[in-house]
């Protein structure tokens, strides 16, 4: 099996990396479809080069190698020596057990607020709570349900409002706590990508930033509304909102803290309000073919080095079988 096998393993670093200025310079949108392709599919490489250094290191086992008609004075020339797949093997339970636990965890969640989104009063998507706590969310569903307390309607002005509205209508139509969930997972089964899952819960607030300007017609007003809110609403999440929150879809209000491995790869720097304020307060991002071209030559590189360390497993085990049986050689 070649070398090459570990390159997917550290290829999801760059994309890690380069999440943020990704982010910063592409516009919303297409930021958070490429970052949130870009994660599920390192994520998988990743998790299939761990399964092809478990093959690695069961088919070094005799009873293995008896059973599938291999010569173990061959497969034991594998460049990958016991030990690595033998820690490939403990890395994939890990990946397997975190996977499994955030994929349940999410899903959970993804149905008891929906749920929650359907007991809702009334029949009409916005719902005004008689909550004298500032807060406003777009819960999951199809069609998804907008929460707004009584208290953030008192923090905002009627044209911060038709802001507020739109920011909400924006993630509901969207459905961006499929974005989030998605590239949460994928750090879950590689902790590696955990800036890239940060990000995208940026961009998907800068997604409905960007399009509750468009319907506002104020790019300024976009930015007050959004500074205004994130004062209100600052403090714990209201208890009502914790299934939401978990999705990480709790609207556009909340503090994201960097994560030690975000501060650990240099990204730190101002929050994402005041981020996302300054971004509606320049022009909109345009779109640069040469960032998504670099981020889709990553992916590929990690593809191609999946493939060939597949190949190279296989090329292998035909290669033991056929010192069993010459005759197939």
């Amino acid at each position: 099996m070649p070398l090459v096998i570990f390159l997917p393993l550290a290829v999801p670093l760059c994309v890690a990396v380069g999440a943020r200025p990704v982010a910063a310079r592409l516009p919303p949108q297409a930021a958070t479809w490429l970052l949130t392709v870009a994660a599920v599919a390192l994520a998988a490489l990743s998790t299939a080069v761990l399964m092809l250094l478990a093959g690695a290191a069961a088919i070094r086992i005799p009873l293995v190698a008896t059973l599938g008609h291999m010569s173990l004075q061959v497969v034991r020339r594998d460049p990958a020596s016991l030990s690595v797949s033998v820690g490939g093997t403990a890395l994939l339970a890990v990946a397997t057990a975190a996977a499994g636990r955030a994929g349940w965890r999410r899903v959970r969640a993804l149905v008891t607020a929906a749920r929650q989104a359907r007991c809702l009063p009334g029949s009409e998507q916005v719902v005004v709570v008689p909550d004298g706590t500032a807060d406003a969310y777009a819960a999951p569903g199809w069609p998804g349900r907008i929460v707004i307390t009584a208290g953030m309607l008192d923090a905002l002005n009627p044209d911060e409002r038709r802001v507020l509205l739109a920011h909400e209508r924006a993630h509901a139509a969207g459905h961006h706590y499929l974005f989030t969930a998605l590239t949460h997972f994928a750090a879950a089964a590689n902790p590696l990508l955990r800036p890239v899952a940060a990000t995208v819960t940026y961009t998907v607030e800068r997604w409905a930033d960007e399009t509750a300007a468009r319907d506002c017609g104020d790019r300024r007003l976009a930015a007050r509304a959004i500074g205004k809110a994130a004062l209100a609403s600052a403090g714990r999440p209201a208890p009502a909102r914790r299934h939401v929150v978990a999705l990480g879809i709790a609207g556009p209000f909340l503090r994201h803290g960097a994560t030690r491995l975000g501060r650990a790869l240099g990204l730190g720097g101002p929050g994402p309000v005041p981020r996302r304020v300054a971004a509606l307060l320049a022009p909109s991002p345009r779109i640069r073919p040469l960032l998504v071209a670099a981020i889709t030559v990553v992916v590929l590189i990690s593809s191609v080095a999946a493939l060939d360390a597949a190949i190279g497993l296989h090329a292998l085990v035909e290669l033991a079988q056929a010192r069993v049986f010459p005759s197939r050689s």
